[in-house]
């Protein structure tokens, strides 16, 4: 049995990630300046959003997470992922992407957008079921 419960599911997908993104993030580097300059990095808009809804700029949240939220669609699909499977949330490099979507459903049921909302928490839980919790949504 894999750590998702389902042995003829896909493996697991991990993302190879942005590392100078990642470590320009981590180092404090404005955000703004990381999706200029890494405009695929999910992180980068990650960090945009999540500061963006702690700031009380939902719309903009919103837009961020919803960016994010596609480029990591995009380099998902490129390391083989069809649509469904584990996406751990324990691999680092993905992170970016499930804060995307963490953040994009936050923003939505700021704004009433109850599908939406209930659209990216089915998809956090079908990606890693560990990951609601961390991510705030538990």
């Amino acid at each position: 049995m894999t750590q998702f419960g389902d042995l003829l599911g896909p493996p697991p997908t991990r993302l190879t990630g942005d590392p100078e993104a990642e470590d320009a993030i981590a180092a404090g580097e404005d955000p703004r300046s990381v999706a200029a300059s890494h405009p695929t990095a999910s992180i980068a808009w990650a960090e945009l959003a999540e500061r963006a809804l702690d700031g009380g700029d939902v719309i903009s949240a919103y837009a961020f997470a919803r960016t994010g939220y596609h480029r990591g669609l995009d380099q998902l699909r490129r390391h083989g992922w069809k649509g469904f499977g584990p996406v751990p949330f324990d691999h680092e490099p993905n992170r970016g992407f499930l804060r995307c979507v963490a953040a994009l459903a936050r923003a939505a049921q700021s704004i009433g957008e109850e599908e939406e909302y209930i659209r990216c928490l089915d998809l956090v839980n079908e990606s890693d079921p560990h990951a609601a919790a961390p991510l705030g949504l538990a």
